[in-house]
């Protein structure tokens, strides 16, 4: 095995800034498919003729990061894919050591490395323990995928658009009794979150908002039902509707992300689709 049997799936959308500093990271004997969450012929352009070993797919919409990353890994070819966020940076060796590693640990599903940006949780837990742990869920900015293994659940569940893609794959994982480990040895840099243009961080904040409070009802409801997922969201809710109301009569400009904390409560109470999308 080598690092010619990982295929980089990466999901963008508006990340011209931040996705080249990802792929200056990765080793070019490795192919790199980039699904763009538009239809910016211009991206794709630019990308292929900078980067000889990258494939821009455009999914001609904003569909999400589950959806786009699905398009991705249903073209992987190679045995291993290593799914990554555009402002993601690879530390040298990083995929020699995920090869490594597969010699080592035969049966798993997922491996996740070390992301720099963590503090407490994981230095204290895991950074003290050099060998592979084996882990419920990883964070869904760096995920080294055994294709082999998700043949029977397939990847993404796309009713998720923005939040929980990850944790909902992992749950489905385990609970097929398949193997999750973070590799402490492996270390990736993240750049906290931000994989788009700057410019238009009030919107995608707006859209965040609204996502997290749909996903939230909606992964519990998928696995606890209505009536627990309801209680569990209940107090969301009312810190949600309490915040709006005192914003709304100080003026603050606060009170547009809770109202979309709300509004995305209720279309998902209300069993609607994820709708909402960044207006950009």
């Amino acid at each position: 095995m080598s690092i010619k049997d990982i295929t980089i799936v990466i999901a963008s959308f508006k990340s011209e800034k931040k996705i080249k500093n990802c792929l200056n990271s990765i080793d070019k004997q490795v192919k790199v498919l980039v699904i763009e969450n538009s239809n910016n012929s211009n991206f794709k352009e630019n990308l292929e003729k900078e980067f000889n070993n990258v494939e821009c797919v455009l999914a001609g919409a904003n569909i999400g990061y589950g959806s786009a990353n699905n398009i991705g890994l249903k073209k992987v070819k190679t045995k291993y894919a290593l799914i990554l966020n555009p402002d993601a940076t690879l530390h040298s060796s990083a995929l020699e050591k995920f090869i490594k590693v597969t010699e080592q640990i035969h049966n798993f599903a997922i491996m996740a490395p070390y992301i720099q940006e963590e503090k407490n949780k994981f230095d204290k837990i895991y950074l003290k323990n050099i060998h592979p742990v084996e882990v419920e869920n990883v964070k869904g900015f760096a995920m080294f995928l055994n294709i082999s293994e998700f043949k029977d659940i397939g990847f993404f569940d796309e009713i998720f658009f923005f939040h929980f893609e990850e944790i909902d794959l992992c749950k489905r994982l385990t609970n097929h009794r398949k193997k999750i480990y973070l590799i402490p040895e492996i270390k990736i840099d993240h750049g906290g979150g931000v994989s788009h243009d700057q410019s238009i961080n009030s919107e995608m904040e707006l859209s965040r908002n609204w996502h997290w409070m749909w996903s939230t009802f909606n992964y519990h409801k998928k696995y606890k039902g209505f009536f627990v997922s309801f209680f569990i969201i209940l107090p969301k809710m009312s810190s949600a509707i309490i915040k709006v109301l005192i914003y709304t009569l100080i003026f603050n400009k606060k009170k547009k992300i809770y109202y979309q904390r709300l509004s995305g409560l209720i279309n998902a109470i209300m069993g609607k689709s994820s709708w909402y999308r960044p207006k950009v």
